[in-house]
């Protein structure tokens, strides 16, 4: 028979089956491969879970190394002010240290009266602080005999806690001091100049957190311009002022820090809005200056306007919660004003300090006297005003040329040629300032409500620090309370003119004016150092 003639029809084709032994043996291998990945899986779940060590390593990966670059440029700064300006040869030091020192050893606050302990009585005398400070001619002690007086009368360990009085420094919060008591503390078995400079070496490092902020405010105000934020950031380590009060036993030094982190958290809220954490940080930055310096007050009426903007803008997003923000961070911040209150009414001393002064004057009718001061005290008289200030430019010589350059005891400044000179420099940044805000005019029409806080904030400091002067012309003179010092807190803005200058240069010559503008305030520190050295040990 043939094949084509075949009625067998081929079945369906079987594969193989596999001995069962070498099934089971694949069977095993997959399920053991299936477990083990099981457990990767299960270990990278593990290692995801937030803990705080990791939350503390990816912040810091994200804070920019710019930021800590300017941060430890400033305290270097401040190091080399601290090393460079005799002992107690910066305003009202002796009086701070007093307050530390009274503080660590009697464990309470100090009184008004100048009454400061043995040891430190014998070191000014040491050092002939009296004789030296006011008097650019007198230098400070350099012989070998006024030295080796000056190390037989620290070896003697004399009394550290008979003192009772802390002078002007006395009608300010304790915060500050209280810090400065642990340097203090770290010092105490050497000599009480030891313990001053480790004193002054903790306000180097707040100098570093003013840095720091003012880069991270920049960042925030002027989000599209990278290199302008280190243009801020590093102009600001470098300005001489900061730096010669930094490196010193001052509150300023703190209040300088605390404010540029209040103005970076202000900047954070209007561009990324309000948050419970962001809440929380703003009422505890406040609670903080409250507690560092009297000044502080000032800011604070912008602060609650900035605060009450943000929570009506979160509430678009959080609804009535957001005012549950605005609640939070009032609490917070003024919970530390409240107590001081009681504290000081408890003690017969008035309320709020040296700023209860203001509104006393108030209700005495001397309103409008006063409001002509404080105009004259920063601007040109106006027709109708009584001169309180005859024979001087505030804005010039006082608010200008001593921004320039006034250190020491308030007595060493650059010659007159000197001011000229940064005059020139100072308008052509003015116009490379106006130029960037004729650039970028529809930007700040969106951000109108934002630059108005930051100028109530502004308003309100000036305010305060004309207000102190007007109340202490008799006991001080017209010019008593005119120093740039009291202008720190509002260095991010100053950071942020000095970026939208160098902006102002265009895009190809902006980072070339930045890096000039840097260069610049290297100069003027460096000869600013030398000027203080020429006029100590020279």
């Amino acid at each position: 028979m043939s094949r084509r003639g075949s009625s067998k029809t081929p079945g369906p084709t079987r594969r193989p089956t596999k001995p069962p032994a070498v099934g089971t043996r694949a069977f095993n291998r997959r399920r053991q491969a299936s477990k083990k990945q099981t457990v990767r899986k299960q270990a990278r779940r593990k290692r995801s879970v937030p803990t705080p060590t990791l939350h503390l390593r990816e912040t810091l990966r994200r804070i920019p190394r710019a930021a800590l670059l300017c941060a430890l440029i400033a305290c270097l700064n401040a190091a080399c002010w601290s090393i460079i300006t005799p002992p107690f040869q910066v305003p009202d030091e002796p009086a701070h240290f007093a307050y530390t020192q009274q503080l660590a050893q009697n464990e309470r606050l100090p009184t008004a009266g100048e009454s400061y302990s043995t040891e430190e009585e014998l070191v000014l005398q040491g050092l002939h602080q009296e004789a030296v400070q006011w008097h650019p001619e007198v230098h400070t002690i350099s012989s070998a005999s006024e030295q080796h007086k000056l190390q037989a009368d620290l070896a003697e360990h004399l009394p550290r806690d008979d003192g009772q009085g802390a002078g002007v420094a006395a009608s300010q919060p304790p915060l500050y001091y209280l810090l400065e008591t642990i340097p203090y503390g770290l010092g105490s078995a050497g000599t009480l100049l030891d313990q001053l400079e480790l004193m002054r070496l903790l306000s180097a490092l707040m100098a570093a957190v003013t840095a720091f902020f003012v880069f991270l405010f920049v960042r925030e105000t002027l989000p599209s311009t990278p290199w302008a934020w280190t243009v801020g950031g590093l102009c600001v380590a470098l300005a001489p002022l900061l730096g010669f009060m930094s490196g010193a036993v001052n509150p300023d030094a703190m209040l300088a820090s605390v404010s540029a982190a209040t103005f970076y958290c202000l900047a954070r809220g209007f561009r990324r809005g309000l948050t419970r954490n962001l809440a929380i940080a703003l009422g505890a930055v406040s609670a903080i200056g409250f507690l560092t310096k009297l000044n502080f007050i000032g800011l604070a009426p912008g602060v609650v306007l900035g605060l009450i903007v943000l929570s009506l803008r979160a509430r678009r997003t959080y609804g009535r919660t957001a005012f549950g923000y605005l609640a939070l961070a009032l609490a917070i911040a003024v919970s530390p004003v409240f107590l001081y209150l009681l504290v000081n009414l408890a003690s017969g001393h008035p309320g709020l300090g040296i700023v209860s002064g203001t509104f006393e004057s108030w209700h005495t009718g001397s309103v409008f006297r006063e409001i002509s001061h404080i105009w004259q005290f920063y601007l040109p008289r106006l027709p109708g005003m009584a001169n309180d200030f005859p024979g001087i430019s505030t804005t010039r010589q006082i608010w200008f040329d001593r921004g320039v350059g006034l250190y020491g005891w308030l007595d060493t400044s650059f010659p007159v040629w000197v001011d000229n000179v940064a005059l020139v420099a100072a308008g052509l940044i003015a116009l490379l300032y106006i130029r960037s805000l004729v650039v970028v005019r529809a930007v700040l029409r969106e951000r109108l409500v934002e630059l108005v806080v930051y100028l109530v904030m502004t308003i309100g400091l000036l305010v305060l620090i004309g207000a102190s002067s007007y109340l202490n012309v008799a006991n001080e003179g017209s010019g008593g309370w005119a120093h740039p010092r009291y202008l720190l807190p509002l260095l991010p803005l100053l950071a942020a003119v000095l970026a939208l200058a160098a902006r102002g240069a265009g895009r190809r010559w902006g980072p070339a004016v930045g890096a000039l503008l840097v260069v610049l305030f290297l100069a003027h520190d460096i000869f600013s150092q030398l000027q203080v050295i020429a006029r100590f040990y020279g």
